[in-house]
């Protein structure tokens, strides 16, 4: 609201009847306001509201919940009167045609005056207000007696009133309806059934008569706090031309802090406890999957919620105890495109609202934040995340799919201790099969996947010396694609002869423990155990133990778990065996 200066003469019997009305005390239950103007700053707010108090007397300056502020003239001791006054001062021109009727319950401590007292339009104190026995001043001030309040419309008033409504009033009685969750329905400025039962949904909450059709006074009622909440809210559209979005951001709450591919960073304002991004990347839906993937590894996007990724877009919410966020991002032309909102449980009822607003006004041009240095799936996190803080598991270790449905093999040691598992880091997993004397177990995602490959297992047996290719996370959760380790078969049992291990020799470090051990064929010939723990002995770092493919194939077809076998005529090359590796190999975390 912009409140227009310029000293505007009132008539002297408006203003002693405005000003018998007012009283001087601190804002109690029942009390009403009329709210001028709203200020994000307060040194302007005490500007402004000086300047007001020399015009109109009884203005006070409040600091809201939002930690805006609120120039008010009042308090009134009934919202009759407050309506009265703001009927009249509206019609001398000397307030803004938006100024509204509040109840103070957003109103957290008076800023102006500093004393807590205020004039009342000219009349300083009690003692100033002319007195009965001052006969000569008060028969010239009181000429006219206080208005009585405007007695509620009658139904057919109001159904009058109602159609002399323009399409525009019409749509925003629909959307205030809608902002306070009366309404669902679509914005078209016709009042059918849907309307109706919203708005007889709203006078029940509110106490009134259910009629269905709003009288003028319920409709400046709902419009005065719709836009009220919108100006605290600070809604308004923010258009990116680097990142080829427009949306509406609540702007009272966050603010533009900086663009980092592929997000384009809002701060909270003034602790709101709100915070936004804006995604915007070009790439191919494999970078849509890589983001959907990385993204619930962040802070910003708690366990707890809903995780939803279609053919083109995906969904992920989180909640917790200190946050809550909102992610929707879609994949279009080449671009990957969406938003980030992120407040905390206290705003649960506004952030409701100011989502549906960021949705409706979602829209995408020509354009994106440039490039990243690769696909999400082969560039370390550091490069995608944009300096966000990111949840790191208790610790990371390898496994690989062994069917189509994502079913996943990895060392018992890595899920022994955990409360939950995670595939990736994206996807929760549970355990169905453990041996823990052999040292492996078998992990199902909660939802099946489509893994790009699963291993093929060499069905028959190893040769000793042969080269091997070791496929594992080495450095745990840091790098986000597998790496590879060359050895060779140096016996093909354990050192105390189990025949269901074959000896490595090979530098692994423990993030490869759980890893595929592939043979020189391309087939899988085992699983990566490392080291049996021995605290009276230590092993030289290059020798490693494996769990060979025969005693993995015992253990599942026992369970009745499937496998697939490589057929002796095919030879996987190095080359797509390393591109095979990369795509059966996962990240198998434990966090507690």
């Amino acid at each position: 609201m912009i409140f227009q200066k310029g000293h505007m003469a009132l008539r002297t019997a408006s203003l002693v009847v405005i000003a018998l009305i007012i009283g001087t005390g601190a804002t109690a239950q029942g009390q009403r306001w009329v709210q001028i103007e709203a200020q994000r700053e307060l040194d302007t707010m005490l500007e402004r509201a000086l300047d007001m108090q020399g015009q109109l007397g009884n203005v006070r300056g409040f600091r809201l919940t939002s930690d805006w502020y609120a120039i008010s003239v009042g308090p009134f001791e009934s919202e009759a009167d407050a309506f009265n006054v703001r009927r009249q001062l509206r019609a001398d021109g000397t307030i803004p045609a938006d100024a509204f009727v509040s109840n103070g319950s957003d109103y957290v401590e008076q800023i102006f005056p500093e004393d807590g007292t205020a004039t009342a339009f000219g009349l300083t104190r009690q003692d100033e207000v002319p007195q009965p026995d001052d006969a000569d001043n008060l028969a010239g001030v009181l000429q006219e007696p206080e208005p009585e309040p405007e007695p509620e419309e009658t139904l057919r008033q109001a159904q009058a009133a109602e159609r002399l409504l323009e399409r525009d009033e019409r749509a925003e009685i629909q959307t205030a309806l809608q902002w306070f969750g009366f309404y669902s329905l679509g914005i078209d400025a016709a009042f059918g059934p849907g309307t109706r039962r919203a708005m007889t949904a709203w006078q029940e909450d509110q106490g009134h008569e259910a009629t269905g059709i709003l009288t003028t006074r319920q409709r400046n009622t709902l419009l005065d706090g719709y836009r009220a909440e919108l100006a605290q809210l600070g809604m308004d559209t923010w258009r990116d031309e680097k990142a080829g979005i427009s949306i509406a951001l609540p702007l009272a709450m966050v603010s533009f802090d900086r663009h980092e591919t592929p997000f384009v960073h809002f701060a909270e304002r003034d602790k709101s406890g709100v915070r936004a991004l804006l995604i915007s990347q070009a790439g191919t839906q494999a970078t849509l999957f890589g983001l959907y993937e990385i993204m619930q590894t962040l802070e910003i996007v708690p366990l707890d919620g809903m995780r939803e990724r279609r053919q083109n877009s995906f969904v992920l919410t989180g909640q917790n105890d200190e946050l809550r966020s909102h992610t929707v991002a879609q994949f279009r032309n080449g671009e990957i495109k969406g938003f980030t909102l992120i407040w905390t449980p206290e705003r649960d009822d506004q952030m409701a609202r100011v989502l549906h607003m960021m949705e409706d006004s979602f829209a995408t041009y020509g354009g994106s934040l440039p490039a990243s240095a690769g696909q999400p799936s082969t560039v370390q996190r550091a490069a995608l995340l944009a300096g966000l803080s990111v949840r790191r598991p208790d610790f990371s270790r390898s496994g690989f799919y062994i069917d189509a449905t994502g079913t996943v093999l990895t060392s018992a040691n890595a899920v022994a201790p955990c409360g939950r598992v995670t595939i990736d880091e994206a996807y929760n997993a549970r355990v169905i099969a453990r041996d823990a004397q052999l040292g492996l177990a078998v992990l199902q995602p909660e939802t099946p996947l489509v893994p790009m490959a699963f291993a093929q297992f060499q069905d028959r047996n190893a040769t000793l010396g042969a080269e091997v290719t070791i496929a594992g996370f080495s450095f745990e959760d840091v790098m986000t694609r597998p790496v590879l380790t060359f050895g060779r078969i140096e016996a093909m049992e354990g050192l105390n002869g189990e025949v269901e291990t074959l000896r490595l020799s090979a530098e692994i470090r423990e993030g490869d423990l759980g890893g595929p051990v592939f043979g020189t064929n391309g087939g899988v010939i085992g699983m990566l155990l490392g080291q049996p723990r021995d605290e009276a002995r230590q092993l030289p770092t290059n020798v490693n133990f494996a769990l060979n493919a025969g005693a993995i194939q015992d253990f599942l077809r026992a369970r009745n778990i499937s496998s697939g076998t490589l057929r002796e005529d095919v030879f996987v090359g190095p080359e797509k065996l390393t591109r095979m590796a990369g795509d059966l190999t996962v990240l198998v975390s434990c966090w507690n």
